[in-house]
Parts: structure tokens; C-alpha cells; sequence
């Protein structure tokens, strides 16, 4: 996959707009696997999978598809700003899912260009479980940028619920357990490369952890922007009031989420 990601940065004529192919597979998750991934972010092993384990099921073919010759960006410099997950009903653990990924929505973004990776997960032909990733390419931009900043919610108030380490192995820990192996999360230079002084947290690992920490009813939804990169060898707060919670650092919040 880091070949094939890699590979999108040749120099190539490029279509204007996504994809309409719709990619679709089986997949099931190993009690081992799952129990590598809960150990990592903080969900205890139970007999369904948490709630963020289905992204795992889905990144190689999602990938794939990002990485084809009709994806009109390359995958290397994508930002993921934003995912929403709903969980209708639990997956069980060893069962085998049907999956969809596909591409839509690229639009204008204050800081160049945004686009969806829409994904669901059915069993016995009922969906239930969809994500929406939202990815960012950067570049030129006609929308206001400070007029998108105005608009960013009060923090929380109050003490935190936790404060979390996130220990320099956090990167590489998480990669082994989900196959996201982006360099500016396990590697020193391939941060640098990309202008972090050291490596920054996965936000689906920041995203499960805050999930694990909660603890949402079977059947929820959860919106989540990711603001600003979280640095390994950090420590950051856990704020929540009744429908929202965020990760931040003092006051400079990483991860805002608003459930439902």
C-alpha cells in the first residue's frame, strides 16, 4: 500500500472529478486482530467489534481506491479532517461483512479542495454501519478562511474527564494494528518531511481512543472533526459535556465530537 500511495506522486494527467466506481467486498475480523487493535486503543474484548474496527476492515480497499489511475488526487498529502460513524447494530466478532466504498462530494474547502470516502458495512443485506471520512487536499481556495475560523464552537468547560499519554510508540503501535503506515506517524523524518517536528497521532487511533473512553449505547452516531495534530510524546485532555467531547491541549483542541 505505501508503494501504491507513493506511486500517485508521479507527475500525470489527471481527471477533474472522483471516481463513480463503487468498490465491494466480504471481509470478518480474528479475535486476535481485534484484541491487538483493543489493547492499543482502550476497548475491552467483548464478542462484537468496536465501533471504529470497521474503518480497519475497509482501509486496504479503500485505499486501493485511492490510489487507482482515476483518482483525480494522490494520496500522499491527503489530511483527514473529519469522519462520522453511525453503528446502527453491532457487528459480531468472526462474522463476515459486506462492504462498500466509494467517493463523493468534492468540493470547495477555505483551504482548497474536501471530498467524502462514504462506506458501509451490511449484514444479511441490512446496512449497519456507515463512515464517512472526509479527506483534504490542500490548495488554492475562493472560500473565506476566516469567516470558516469564526465559526468554530466555545471549548467545553470544566475539569477534563482524563488526561492521556500519548507516548512516542503510539504511531507505530497503531500502524501495526490497522496497516495505516504513513510515515508522519511512525517515522522522525518522514514528520519533518511534512513540517512536524516529530511524529503526529493517526486520528482514527485519537477518534478510538476517545470512542473506547466513552463508551456510547449500541446504536449511536458520532461526528468528529480533527482540528489540529496531535504530537506523540504529549499529554492531552478529555473534555465532555452531554452530547459533545473534545481532545485538546489546554486550549488548542486536537479532535472535536458531537454525538447523536
Amino acid at each position: 500500500m505505501l508503494l501504491r500511495a507513493a506511486l500517485t506522486l508521479v507527475p500525470r494527467a489527471r481527471p477533474s472529478s472522483l471516481p463513480a466506481s463503487v468498490v465491494r467486498f466480504s471481509a470478518s475480523s480474528s479475535a486476535n486482530d481485534v484484541a491487538a487493535y483493543n489493547a492499543v486503543c482502550g476497548f475491552p474484548l467483548t464478542d462484537v467489534l468496536p465501533p471504529t474496527y470497521p474503518h480497519i476492515l475497509a482501509f486496504e480497499p479503500t485505499m486501493r481506491l485511492m490510489s487507482g489511475n482515476d483518482f483525480p488526487f494522490p494520496v500522499v498529502g491527503l489530511v483527514h479532517i473529519g469522519n462520522r460513524l453511525a453503528c446502527h447494530a453491532p457487528l459480531p466478532l468472526g462474522v463476515a461483512a459486506d462492504f462498500t466504498v466509494r467517493c463523493a462530494d468534492l468540493r470547495p474547502h477555505h483551504r482548497g479542495k474536501q471530498f467524502d470516502i462514504l462506506t458501509t458495512a451490511s449484514l444479511d443485506g441490512t446496512v449497519v454501519w456507515e463512515e464517512t471520512s472526509t479527506y483534504l487536499r490542500r490548495g488554492p481556495s475562493s472560500l473565506d478562511a476566516a469567516a470558516a475560523s469564526a465559526s468554530e464552537d466555545a471549548l467545553l468547560e470544566g475539569p477534563p474527564a482524563a488526561v492521556w499519554s500519548v507516548p512516542s510508540g503510539a504511531g507505530r503501535a497503531y500502524a501495526a494494528v490497522s496497516g495505516d503506515h504513513n510515515p508522519i506517524h511512525t517515522s522522525l523524518l518522514g514528520a519533518r518531511a511534512f513540517g512536524f517536528r516529530r511524529p503526529i497521532a493517526h486520528g482514527m487511533y485519537s477518534l478510538a481512543r476517545l470512542v473506547a473512553a466513552l463508551r456510547p449505547p449500541s446504536a449511536f452516531a458520532v461526528d468528529v472533526r480533527f482540528r489540529a495534530p496531535i504530537l506523540l510524546r504529549s499529554s492531552v485532555e478529555l473534555h465532555t459535556s452531554a452530547a459533545a467531547a473534545e481532545v485538546r491541549s489546554t486550549t488548542r483542541v486536537h479532535v472535536r465530537a458531537e454525538f447523536s
